[in-house]
C-alpha cells in the first residue's frame, strides 16, 4: 500500500496590513476534497510544534494550515517576548478572531478542502484563539483547545456558538486553575453549546509539546507523553464525529 505523499509549503497572507506566513500540509496522493483543519500555535509563535501537528493531521488525510498570528513568522525566546508578541490580541477578542479568520480564509480557499467540513485546533494561546472563533459564531464544525486559556473578556451570547467544542486541559495546570474551568463550563451551559472538557490528571501546562520547559523554564510547564497521546486520540474521535 502506498504511503502518504506529504506536500508542505509556506503561504503568505495578510491581516490589517500585516504580512503573515503560514504553513500548509496535505497528502497530495488523496483525490478530491477533504476536511480542512486550522492549527494555531502556542504563545511562542509559529514554530516546530504547530508545524509538526499540521504534518500529523496531513498524514491522517486532512488538509492542515498552521496560522502565523504574529506576522513574518516571528517567535519569542522568553516569556516577556511572547507577551510582547501577543500584544493587544489577547485583550481584544475581535482582533484575535479577525487574525485567525484571515488564516481560516486561506485554508478554505484551497481546492483540496471541503468547506463544509472545517475545524480548528490550537495549543496554549492557540487554544484560546480557537475558542474565541467559536464564541464569535465562526462557521466551523468544531474546535479543539489543547491546554488553552478558557477565560475571555467577551463571553458567548446564548445561541452564538455553532461549532462543537472539545477542551483538553491539565488537571494540575496552574495557568488554568479549576475555577477557570468551572467558569468556562458555566459559560458553555448558558449559551447552550455542544461542549466537552477533558481534564488529564497529573498534567501541567503545555503537555502536548515535547520541548515544553526546555527552551524556557517556567514553573507548571511540562510535557506529558501520556496526556499528549490521550488528547490527540480524543481529537481524532471528535473529528470522526463532527465530519
Amino acid at each position: 500500500m502506498r504511503g502518504p505523499a506529504l506536500k508542505t509549503e509556506d503561504i503568505e497572507y495578510s491581516d490589517s496590513g500585516l504580512t503573515l506566513r503560514g504553513f500548509l500540509a496535505y497528502d497530495e496522493s488523496i483525490e478530491g476534497r477533504r476536511p480542512g483543519i486550522l492549527v494555531v500555535h502556542e504563545a511562542w509563535g509559529l514554530g516546530a510544534h504547530a508545524m509538526e501537528r499540521a504534518r500529523m493531521l496531513a498524514r491522517l488525510g486532512y488538509v492542515a494550515f498552521a496560522a502565523d498570528m504574529y506576522g513574518d513568522r516571528r517567535q519569542a525566546t522568553d516569556l516577556p517576548g511572547a507577551m510582547a508578541l501577543i500584544g493587544d490580541l489577547r485583550a481584544n477578542p475581535m482582533a484575535l478572531r479577525a487574525r485567525a479568520k484571515a488564516a481560516l480564509a486561506v485554508l478554505k480557499a484551497r481546492p483540496e478542502v471541503d468547506v463544509t467540513r472545517v475545524a480548528a485546533i490550537g495549543f496554549c494561546f492557540g487554544g484560546t484563539t480557537v475558542l474565541e472563533l467559536a464564541r464569535g459564531g465562526t462557521a466551523l464544525n468544531g474546535v479543539v483547545s489543547f491546554h488553552g486559556g478558557l477565560e475571555t473578556v467577551s463571553p458567548a451570547e446564548p445561541g452564538a456558538i455553532t461549532a462543537k467544542i472539545l477542551a483538553c486541559t491539565g488537571a494540575d495546570d496552574p495557568m488554568i486553575p479549576p475555577e477557570q474551568v468551572v467558569a468556562f463550563e458555566e459559560e458553555m451551559r448558558k449559551c447552550a453549546a455542544d461542549w466537552q472538557v477533558i481534564a488529564y490528571g497529573g498534567t501541567m501546562h503545555s503537555f502536548t509539546n515535547p520541548d515544553a520547559g526546555k527552551v524556557v523554564s517556567l514553573p507548571g510547564v511540562a510535557y506529558n507523553e501520556q496526556s499528549d497521546r490521550r488528547s490527540w486520540s480524543a481529537m481524532r474521535a471528535f473529528f470522526d464525529e463532527i465530519f
